[in-house]
């Protein structure tokens, strides 16, 4: 084994000189993979009669959806969105695939559709919380995830412009599900007509910020593989025709396709429509990275608004690499900001203390004050008073003369007094 390079503190990059074994691993998961078996939940979203139970059948080259009986006039037209799901166990070259399509019917039928993309909005979310209640137990040992791996959305093929409906229902499910927008029964329009449709719905999705799915590229894929995803990309939205049945082509040969009086449209042929390319990407090359997409993209983001909505705090010191210096130093910042911030609530207390004091000295002292201002008042008046009576006393007091100290002194008796 030799070093290739080495940084202190850092992963080293180090050369084998020998087999070792560790290569096979990819080969023990593909192993247990089959053993084990895939699961795969499809999302199928359109209007009644536009083609979704035929182009699945069409895509796992199965019977998914039963016939579906032809309703009367009069039966009564079904009221508002139903999402159901089914699943079907198949096989293909000894690999197992547990396969479960939810459609919804009722979608887009209705006068007003004002809501309809709600029922399926709140399934989709239910899905997840149903996962994220699992792995909150504490036995997680069976876990069953049948969350949205991808939705299909037919667009009806009107040659303009995406209706409002389609574009309501894709900004309300862009951010929860790998969202792959098709054109529906796209026999109905010319290849100039689909080439313009094409382009009209690309620019309203961009307009609104809408998030397709679309294949990407990294330093890892080989050339074919970049040049195929290059060639899914330039078909996207795909332009598609599902049918069944096989017809009998001018040659004599059967192929899967829809027979008009000017010709046979082919299901499995590129020159006809994008029936090939949505089968490769869906199917064929990019089936894992629409799981991965969902469970570490789409079910994360909801996952982290869920729990922080609920009020759980996400403590990120958990996470870093552990240095006691390091844990040192923060941790005196911390007891300092502590500090001052307790030396500041103390100061803060002392001077409202001394603010409360003050006021009730400068009050008392108030108090005192006025009753010391009411009782010189009072004093006054009555010192005033009392100068008024001795006034009055004086004003009105004489000499007593000595006749009136003794009235009888002096005066001869009247000797007649008693006649």
């Amino acid at each position: 084994m030799k070093s290739t390079s080495g940084n202190a503190g850092g992963v080293q990059k180090k050369k084998m000189n020998g087999y070792v074994g560790f290569s096979n691993y990819p080969n023990q998961v593909h192993r247990r993979s089959v053993k084990r078996g895939f699961n795969f939940t499809l999302m199928v979203v359109g209007e009644s009669g536009i083609g979704k139970s035929t182009l699945i059948n069409t895509l796992f080259d199965t019977k998914i959806f039963p016939d579906r009986e032809e309703m009367p006039p009069s039966a009564d037209a079904a009221k508002g969105v139903d999402v159901t799901s089914m699943s079907a166990d198949i096989q293909e070259n000894g690999v197992k695939l547990r396969l479960t399509v939810v459609d919804t019917p009722g979608f887009g039928d209705a006068i007003n559709n004002e809501d309809a993309w709600q029922p399926i909005l709140e399934n989709i979310e239910s899905r997840f919380d149903a996962y994220l209640a699992q792995e909150n137990r504490v036995n997680r040992s069976k876990i069953s995830d049948n969350r949205i791996d991808a939705v299909i959305y037919f667009i009806k093929p009107t040659g303009h412009c995406l209706r409002v409906i389609d574009i309501e229902f894709m900004k309300r499910l862009h951010t929860k599900v790998n969202l792959i927008p098709i054109i529906a029964k796209a026999d109905t329009l010319t290849a100039g007509e689909l080439e313009q449709f094409k382009a009209k719905i690309l620019a309203d999705i961009n307009y609104h910020g809408i998030q397709i799915f679309k294949p990407v590229s990294d330093e890892f894929d080989d050339p074919e593989t970049v040049a195929e995803n290059r060639e899914i990309l330039s078909k996207i939205p795909f332009a598609v025709v599902g049918s069944e049945k096989y017809v009998e082509r001018e040659d004599g040969a059967k192929v899967r396709g829809r027979s008009y009086p000017w010709g046979v449209i082919e299901v499995e042929n590129e020159e006809h429509n994008d029936f090939i390319k949505l089968r490769q990407m869906l199917l064929r090359s990019h089936m894992e990275e629409l799981k991965d997409t969902t469970d570490m993209v789409l079910y994360e983001n909801y996952r982290t608004q869920k729990l922080l909505s609920m009020g759980h705090v996400q403590d990120n010191g958990v996470f870093r690499e552990f240095n006691p210096l390091v844990q040192m130093e923060e941790e005196k910042r911390a007891h300092e900001a502590k500090m001052q911030k307790m030396e500041a609530e103390m100061t803060a207390v002392f001077q409202q203390k001394v603010h409360e004091k003050e006021a009730k000295l400068k009050q008392s002292e108030e108090e005192l004050y006025a009753r010391h201002k009411e009782m010189k008042s009072v004093l006054e008046k009555q010192k005033s008073e009392l100068d008024d009576k001795k006034k009055r006393i004086e004003a009105s007091a004489r000499p007593i003369t000595p006749m009136e100290q003794h009235p009888t002194k002096g005066k001869k008796k009247n000797i007649f007094s008693g006649f």
